[in-house]
């Protein structure tokens, strides 16, 4: 009974649903080039937009780990950028603190701006790594951490204290 608990722990779906603000839309036809070409994407169960808002919500095929920077290049690719981007993340009573890095269903997490806390269960957290945000909010986020990784993206030396990879994408992140 407890190997089949471990069982499914390990398989709890880590990531559900994305919301992505495009940059650079004036038409149906802006949204529709995003569309066609994230569903191209074998992790995307179904996309719903908001054309008054420039608002694409990404549903998570079950059992999949979303890659953010593959949406970003689909979007960049249809000759738009990303304003924001927010994904439901899974959380197991995991401790979080300003300026600390943690990892979730093989992500790499850096938190920026948050109150220490333990987080549990479903919660909305938007990436602020520079790529996915307008430049104006970009600078904003740079300048609360020092850290090296905000520059590169990349796991260095900083992240030792999650056990990350030194190299290993670095998504930068707040509630």
């Amino acid at each position: 009974m407890g190997l089949m608990l471990i069982s499914t722990l390990s398989f709890a779906q880590s990531f559900r649903n994305i919301e992505m603000q495009a940059a650079g839309l004036t038409c149906s036809m802006c949204s529709n080039a995003i569309n066609k070409a994230l569903k191209q994407i074998d992790f995307i169960a179904d996309i719903k937009t908001d054309l008054k808002t420039s608002l694409f919500t990404i549903s998570i095929k079950e059992g999949s780990t979303p890659d953010f920077d593959l949406i970003r290049k689909k979007v960049e690719g249809a000759g738009f950028s990303v304003a924001k981007l927010t994904v439901e993340v899974n959380f197991a009573n995991q401790k979080i603190a300003n300026d600390e890095h943690t990892t979730v269903g093989g992500k790499a997490l850096h938190f920026l701006n948050v109150k220490d806390q333990t987080l549990n269960g479903w919660q909305k957290v938007q990436l602020v790594d520079k790529s996915f945000l307008l430049a104006s909010q970009a600078k904003k986020w740079q300048a609360a951490t020092r850290k090296e990784c905000y520059k590169t993206g990349v796991a260095a030396s900083c992240c030792a204290d999650a056990n990350i990879k030194p190299g290993q994408r670095m998504y930068h992140v707040t509630i």
